[in-house]
């Protein structure tokens, strides 16, 4: 396995082009990444990249991050799912552990540890000495198909009841799970991003030690010295949904340029590309998705660089990034919705990556974190309506 501590993110993802190619329509028959992408993922070095470096990562910025997973994206929605979902579950994990369960599951796995999952807390874990009693049930665990540790989010209870915080805010944890102990409902049958494994699953009176625990929202992490880390969760994963849908988008951009210098539409004299609405929109949807890729990159590395000065994370920061996020997909969504027209019938055939991507796409951006709820929570605190935003 190639060592994590010296790749370059890009240059590893670059590397799986032609697996992917070979292998995306067989994940998506399978409803799961094929075991030689699982396999070529590991042996990239990208499946620990992200990891804190005393788990065997590279704690790359936001900037590499971004760029890595769009590459990812580019090639396969599904691969790209993957690289948002298990890459970030295993870094915060790693990050957050206490040192017991980092020693569980990822030292003694020679840090070759995947983790999938969810990771909102839809589980109710009861106080028990040296831990909880978890029951729960989890949709949409993306990654968990061939996942070995499988994330739940949780509210801890005392007595069957839920206790408040000093904030009046019910604690919110995350439970890490060995694979053998879930009981997988599966329900992984969907229109796009089919080849995620993104499993329903549960458990039942499930005891989880507290070292097996960390708090949903924190920003302290115990191991990694990066502003990721210490920006927490949220940030990463606004990161990685902003970059996935630009790298779904970008694929169906280079795919119809592409296409357009030899498909004519009928009645048409000439192909595709010498049409004026079609140069016109083509110029259009390319400055868009510079723009937003731009917003992406410029919001993230202005935030990182001010956390690594010193400086607070402050509401408004959080507000921006998650913003940027939800902008950046929704830019995506048009871009690939106008590629698919514009590619008229050869978007419609079965197998195509246009095809896919038009249906990856508009599963993507089904999630509720890029939601327009962003928009009006993070208007409450533009406008002083709100000193913070939970969740954000």
């Amino acid at each position: 396995m190639t060592s994590t501590m010296s790749i370059q993110g890009l240059e590893a993802a670059r590397s799986l082009r032609e697996i992917t190619l070979e292998e995306a329509a067989i994940g998506e028959e399978n409803r799961t990444l094929t075991q030689r992408s699982v396999d070529a993922l590991w042996e990239s070095g990208l499946m620990g990249w992200c990891n804190p470096k005393v788990a065997g990562g590279c704690e790359p910025t936001f900037a590499e991050m971004i760029e890595t997973w769009i590459e990812l994206a580019w090639q396969d929605g599904s691969l790209g799912w993957i690289g948002i979902a298990n890459l970030p579950s295993a870094a915060t994990s790693a990050a957050y552990l206490p040192d017991e369960g980092f020693q569980e599951v990822f030292t003694n796995h020679e840090n070759k540890t995947t983790i999938g999952g969810q990771f909102f807390p839809n589980g109710m874990g009861e106080t028990v000495e040296n831990g909880y009693r978890l029951t729960g049930a989890w949709n949409f665990g993306s990654g968990t198909a061939h996942s070995q540790y499988v994330a739940a989010g949780f509210i801890p209870t005392v007595d069957g009841e839920m206790v408040a915080g000093d904030d009046g805010i019910p604690p919110l944890l995350v439970a890490i799970i060995p694979r053998s102990e879930i009981d997988f409902t599966d329900g992984w049958h969907v229109q796009g991003l089919k080849g995620t494994g993104s499993y329903d699953y549960g458990v039942t009176d499930v005891f989880v030690p507290e070292f097996r625990t960390f708090p949903l929202f924190t920003r302290e992490p115990l191991r990694g010295s990066s502003a990721a880390f210490q920006m927490g969760l949220i940030p990463i994963t606004a990161a990685g949904h902003a970059a996935w849908a630009l790298g779904v988008a970008k694929s169906t951009l280079d795919d119809v340029t592409e296409l357009a210098v030899t498909k004519v539409r009928m009645g048409d004299e000439a192909s595709l590309a010498h049409r004026g609405t079609f140069q016109r929109n083509l110029s259009h949807h390319l400055a868009m998705w510079r723009a937003a890729r731009l917003l992406i990159v410029s919001t993230f590395n202005d935030v990182e660089d001010a956390v690594l000065r010193g400086e607070e994370l402050t509401p408004t920061m959080r507000a921006d990034l998650r913003v940027a996020a939800t902008y950046a997909t929704e830019s995506s969504r048009e871009i690939v919705q106008w590629a698919h027209l514009a590619a008229g019938t050869s978007a419609i055939r079965e197998g195509s990556r246009l095809e896919r991507a038009f249906r990856d796409m508009y599963t993507g951006t089904q999630h509720v974190f890029i939601g327009e709820k962003t928009y009006t929570d993070a208007a409450r605190i533009y406008l002083g309506l709100t000193d913070d935003q939970f969740g954000f």
